[in-house]
């Protein structure tokens, strides 16, 4: 390709305040934004997309992966027998047709292809079975962020294994955790799976695939003793010993002006930690359905865990409740316990229920209670993990010190199970001519979010720095001037290389040196490949990887030169492909043996 010919320019300047991978993609001309989360992908950002698909292909391919491809608009009833259409809030699209039947804009189909499998399973023999599609998707994101990191419309792979039973999911479960691996690391990304929340999929086990950054959204739990790792939203510190104290009776205490649990702790002279925290929300469990108080309880010094909240009441949407809410409950907003509210729904963590003799909201204004016993004082709450884990926080394991670190999810894999089966009629006959349910497996991993990890990774000071395998060219061509021998060479050089099946951008265009080199670091090429003036005077053309020294070639050895460094460059990347592969075995051991096995 002639850059003169080049549909997409280069930026000086990219918006502030965004992640260093968005701001060099739309600089380097791969993308431009068209709308809050939505975006249209230039020449460059095609090509590299193009080449994150080989890599989903061949790897999804290898695992025995077939791949269909599934419409984007779906008809609600599929959505409906499922139960999702009442449990996803606005995040699902829903609208009607000219002929006012309800549809939905495919934000995953594990519906469709449940549907799809009820058509085309009839027997054993049938199964098992791997599916997957690179598709378009559409949520509607409450808030998009870091320009690829977080979008509205974008590209999923998402891949359906279809068994016949428990441990047919979890070979193929295995499969798709290995693989996982071997496509991040193919596209130049370092990742690390942990146990994650199944959200609004639904089934026994998920795991998401990390790549750690200090910018990322999710905050991850690690131990380093044991290997555990886990989403903050699930992961588990270890819970004290039971507090071996009588029970003190309850004592109504006077603190004005004492709402927070810092205030209160304050002013009656008591750790944090010796606080029952409550905490309000009003929770929706179908949108069809009124909604209803929800008190949750922790420790004083912890934080409610939204993603465990939301588990514990089977909650579509959860928020802040107001102080007009709380009221006609019978709370009072800043001095609240479940005491005395024997209508509203409580969950308090199981840290409280094992301490004794905590401070308590009496709800009265201005009035907290000594002494307050959950299991004594509140019989009529629920137990259930609650509280985020924190750092430094003892391993639900082993005891050690968990760490904390902030990661972008690359990918995610999910034990669905039958529920989806179920709903859709998915059945296939065994061998003693019996009905049993397709066990299924859901896999995804979103294109856009990979090239954007991908830059976050590979870059400098000067611009992108991509791997061969995902640059959208191999080389980055440029001649230096109007000289006749110099045009004559590099022009000879970019026909070789086309003719040796070379991906190269040709800088050919009216300008000067210093934005030709600017503009080629800014796009990513791994490799360089000058013809100047100077260069000829040395003997022939200036090489440079992205990342390394220039050096000259002779004029005469050019294309074999490339050729050359592309392949080491290409053996440098399955060297340390092969690197990241090393540990994967012991990690996939591991995967399956709880939801507390370390990953």
């Amino acid at each position: 390709m002639r850059t003169t010919g080049l549909f997409g320019a280069t930026l000086r300047s990219a918006p502030e305040g965004e992640l260093i991978s968005h701001q060099l993609l739309l600089r380097a001309g791969y993308l431009q934004q068209l709308a809050a989360g939505i975006f249209s992908l230039l020449p460059l950002g095609t090509r590299s997309m193009e080449k994150i698909r080989r890599i989903l292909r061949e790897e999804m391919d290898a695992i025995g992966g077939q791949e269909i491809s599934m419409p984007v608009v779906h008809p609600a009833e599929l959505w409906q027998r499922s139960g999702r259409w009442q449990k996803i809030d606005q995040t699902l699209v829903r609208f009607q047709d000219r002929r006012g039947r309800d549809m939905a804009l495919a934000m995953t189909h594990e519906e469709v292809v449940a549907d799809l499998t009820a058509a085309q399973v009839g027997s054993y023999r049938d199964l098992p079975r791997i599916v997957y599609q690179i598709q378009t998707k559409f949520r509607d994101e409450p808030r998009s962020r870091g320009g690829l990191i977080r979008t509205r419309e974008f590209l999923m792979k998402d891949a359906y294994s279809l068994d016949r039973d428990a441990s047919g999911l979890q070979a193929a479960y295995r499969e798709h955790f290995r693989a996982y691996y071997r496509i991040a690391a193919r596209a130049g990304i370092p990742v690390a799976a942990v146990l994650s929340d199944v959200g609004m999929m639904g089934g026994g086990m998920a795991h998401e695939f990390m790549y750690l950054s200090d910018v990322g959204e999710d905050t991850l739990i690690f131990c380093p003793a044991c290997g555990y790792a886990a989403n903050q939203e699930v992961a588990e510190a270890r819970l004290p010993a039971p507090e071996a104290v009588p029970e003190l009776p309850l004592e109504e205490v006077e603190t004005p002006g004492s709402a927070t649990v810092e205030e209160v702790a304050l002013t009656l002279g008591v750790d944090p930690s010796r606080v029952a925290k409550t905490v309000a929300y009003w929770s929706e469990v179908a949108r069809d359905r009124p909604g209803r108080l929800v008190l949750a309880l922790v420790p004083g010094d912890a934080e409610v865990n939204l993603a465990k909240l939301r588990n514990a009441t089977s909650a579509v949407e959860l928020r802040p409740a107001t102080a007009e809410e709380i009221a006609a409950q019978g709370g009072v907003a800043g001095y609240m316990s479940p005491m005395g509210l024997p209508d509203v729904l409580v969950i308090a963590d199981p840290a409280l229920a094992g301490r004794r003799n905590l401070v308590a909201g009496a709800n009265r204004h201005g009035w907290h209670v000594r002494n307050f016993n959950l299991v004594r004082d509140a019989p009529h709450a629920q137990i259930a993990r609650l509280a985020s884990a924190r750092k430094a926080e003892p391993c639900c394991n082993c005891g050690a010190e968990l760490e904390l670190r902030r990661g972008i999810e690359f990918g995610n894999i999910f034990q669905l199970g039958t529920d989806y089966s179920r709903a859709m009629g998915a059945t296939y006959t065994d061998e003693a001519g019996r009905d049993q349910l397709v066990v299924m497996g859901s896999y995804g991993i979103g294109l856009g979010r990979m090239l954007a990890c991908a830059a976050e990774e590979h870059h400098d000071e000067r611009g992108l720095s991509l791997p061969i395998s995902i640059a959208p060219y191999a080389v980055a061509l440029i001649s230096v001037g109007g000289d006749e021998e110099v045009v004559g060479l590099a022009e000879s050089v970019y026909r070789e290389l086309l003719a040796q099946g070379v991906e190269v951008l040709y800088d050919d265009r009216d300008v000067s040196p210093g934005v030709k080199f600017a503009d080629s670091d800014l796009r990513g090429m791994p490799l360089r490949v000058t013809v100047s003036p100077r260069a000829l005077r040395a003997g022939g053309a200036e090489f440079k990887r992205r990342s390394g020294e220039p050096f000259i070639v002779s004029r005469d050895r050019v294309t074999a030169a490339v050729l050359e460094e592309l392949r080491l460059l290409e053996e440098e990347l399955e060297r340390w492909v092969g690197g990241q592969m090393a540990p994967v075995e012991q990690l996939v051991a591991t995967t399956l043996s709880g939801a507390r096995s370390g990953v």
